[in-house]
């Protein structure tokens, strides 16, 4: 009774916090905060000028003194320190306290992560304001978030793709039967059409160039209709500024090595899948979560590959943030899939 009572007087939030983004669920609200997990800081000293999207504004345009970083690498701490600033300053703007208590929270982690890895993130959010801190696996956050019946004996399986790693699970009775993770995710793709770009036409480009070409005209399977664009960087040869149109076919191209790490990972989850559960996804099939699911073309390549029923989240972009919400509600209840 006295801790039902003492709860009251503080709020639960679940945390996704991604290598990308980072998205706050306030228990009873919803989300109340989504921005990137990105850092301003001035160097040398690890100083906060600012965080989250004005942070982003300042990525590859900081003068000498300023550097934009993101913290975290591959879903997990890169630099402790800036991470737990980044951490208290979403807290502080979620505003989650009432009388003044401290919020418990929930917050989702890639499923491989190392247990000296998940003790950082633990401590982290313990330093950045947290009462306690208990870790859920993504691919679980990510099922929940999406309305799939963890809690049935059925066989339902989650790839959810985010900025730094890819998940993949088959979960029943609120359980993980089989899963697996890769750290590739968004920012890998990212990252390999920049060196696309640089390789082929000797041009520099910005993260924010690359995500936008991503965006764009990026595409895992051929498209009924190619695409171009401007894209707009350094020219290393003539060392000046160069605009230059891109088709949709190179960057395929440029995206193929992710792509194929991403599909071989739900290959080998589907591989080690016990017979049971694996019949059951004949019906049902599998569910795409994250923002990097939300390549064209990947739920139409995932399918062929796999010859089963490729679904996409209603919102891909905030499955995670809603399945840390929906175990919010079970925080106390001993059967929650995240006290298992």
């Amino acid at each position: 009774m006295w801790n039902k009572l003492f709860n009251l007087f503080s709020t639960d939030i679940g945390i996704d916090l991604g290598t990308a983004n980072t998205l706050v669920y306030v228990r009873d609200v919803g989300i109340v905060l989504r921005e990137p997990s990105v850092v301003a800081i001035r160097k040398g000293t690890k100083s906060i000028m600012a965080v989250g999207d004005e942070a982003r504004a300042m990525l590859g345009r900081t003068p000498g003194g300023i550097e934009a970083i993101r913290p975290m690498k591959s879903g997990v701490i890169a630099d402790y320190d800036v991470t737990k600033a980044m951490l208290k300053y979403f807290i502080r703007r979620s505003k989650p306290h009432r009388l003044g208590r401290k919020p418990r929270i929930v917050m989702a982690v890639p499923g491989d992560i190392t247990e000296v890895e998940r003790r950082a993130i633990q401590e982290a959010a313990v330093d950045a304001g947290a009462r306690s801190v208990v870790l859920m696996d993504e691919p679980m956050a990510a099922a929940m978030g999406v309305g799939l019946p963890v809690e049935s004996p059925r066989g339902n399986m989650i790839v959810d793709i985010g900025g730094g790693t890819c998940d993949v699970a088959v979960i029943s009775l609120s359980g993980i039967v089989c899963a697996r993770s890769v750290r590739v995710g968004g920012d890998a793709m990212d990252e390999c059409i920049a060196q696309y770009m640089l390789r082929v036409y000797n041009l520099k480009i910005g993260e924010r160039m690359a995500e936008e070409i991503k965006i764009k005209i990026g595409s895992a399977s051929k498209l009924a209709e190619e695409k171009t664009m401007e894209v707009r960087g350094r020219d290393l040869v003539a060392g000046r500024p160069k605009v230059m149109q891109v088709g949709s076919e190179e960057i395929r191209e440029a995206l193929a090595d992710p792509v194929s790490q991403i599909l071989a990972t739900i290959d080998d989850t589907l591989r080690e899948c016990p017979p049971e559960p694996s019949a059951d996804l004949i019906d049902q099939g599998m569910f795409l979560a994250g923002g990097g699911s939300m390549l064209t073309g990947l739920d139409t390549l995932i399918a062929n590959r796999t010859k089963l029923p490729v679904h996409m989240a209603d919102d891909p972009l905030s499955a995670v943030a809603l399945g840390t919400g929906r175990a919010l509600a079970g925080l106390d209840d001993t059967k929650n899939p995240i006290n298992n």
